[in-house]
């Protein structure tokens, strides 16, 4: 098996790959950066520059599947063209894949793209599951529905199509998990407005097996990946502080203090989504880490 993979050298596309290996998937690659191209036997680097529509089409070939990972990060600050940055580098990067396969004679039967939870409107007591049609009033609402119509259009292609919800990524080397542990090295972390919303977690080798899952299983529809344990704020917060051995003293972050500070983009660490992971383990998916101080511990 091959798969085409986007955004592979981000913190979940490295991940991916190496699940990938591992399974004796290989993996073609696509990246701006011409620096970034390698080729090995089972790992191939093709050049693509979604801005002036320029691929190589060579990344198709003997391809069975698309994982599209490709996107700006959530975690800069949200100006106007930022938040268009955000929608183009999605929306546009798959625009250029379905163009360039509806003209061509490559035949790949499954696209598999990244979503996020942040489409399920905030709450504090409903339990969500894939199959709530509600969405969030949000710019990050907006931005998993483009995300998603985005991905759903390779359907016309005669592809099966699969949307994997990610929820919070908690990982050594990147997602939220850094800029949260590092206040509470330094014993000055605490939680975020009422640390009663609901965080959706994940463990960044569960979150990758998943995708993998997914693409062996040919899975078709939308996915939660979320641990079947979600915590609130300040219960992560709190458990963050326990695995590193340090003690939470301050009062919350005041949800009009982070408002003030991040504008819009509070909605990031202030929204609550509850969410199920249900569906996956239905279908056969076994979490490694499904408790969170678990997932701490073998993080930190």
């Amino acid at each position: 098996m091959k798969v085409l993979i986007t955004g592979a050298t981000g913190l979940i596309g490295v991940e991916i790959t190496k699940k990938c290996h591992q399974a004796g998937i290989s993996v073609n690659y696509l990246t701006t950066s011409k620096d970034k191209i390698e080729s090995k036997l089972d790992y191939k680097g093709f050049y693509w520059n979604p801005d002036s529509q320029e691929i190589d089409e060579a990344c198709f070939k003997e391809v069975d599947a698309i994982i599209h990972l490709a996107g700006a990060s959530i975690a800069e600050r949200w100006t106007d063209s930022y938040k268009e940055e955000i929608i183009s580098s999605r929306v546009d990067t798959a625009a250029l894949l379905y163009k360039t396969l509806q003209n061509s004679t490559f035949k790949i039967p499954h696209f598999i793209s990244a979503s996020a939870i942040g489409i399920y409107p905030s709450s504090l007591q409903k339990l969500y599951t894939e199959e709530d049609q509600g969405v969030d009033d949000s710019f990050l609402g907006e931005v998993v529905v483009k995300w998603e119509e985005a991905a759903n259009q390779f359907k016309d292609l005669g592809m099966e199509v699969s949307k994997i919800r990610i929820g919070l990524v908690l990982a050594e080397d990147g997602g939220a998990l850094p800029k949260m542990k590092d206040p509470i090295a330094l014993n000055v972390g605490t939680a975020f407005g009422s640390g009663k919303q609901w965080q959706s977690w994940i463990h960044l080798e569960d979150l990758a097996s998943i995708f993998v899952f997914v693409l062996q299983n040919k899975l078709a529809g939308v996915y939660n990946a979320v641990a079947p344990s979600p915590v609130t704020n300040k219960e992560l917060i709190n458990g963050i502080a326990k695995v590193m051995g340090k003690s939470i003293w301050l009062p919350n972050v005041p949800a009009l203090a982070l408002k003030a500070a991040l504008g819009e983009m509070s909605a990031v660490v202030l929204s609550s989504q509850l969410v199920s992971s249900d569906k996956i383990m239905k279908d056969g998916y076994e979490f490694q880490f499904k408790n969170l101080t678990k997932a701490l511990e073998n993080i930190l």
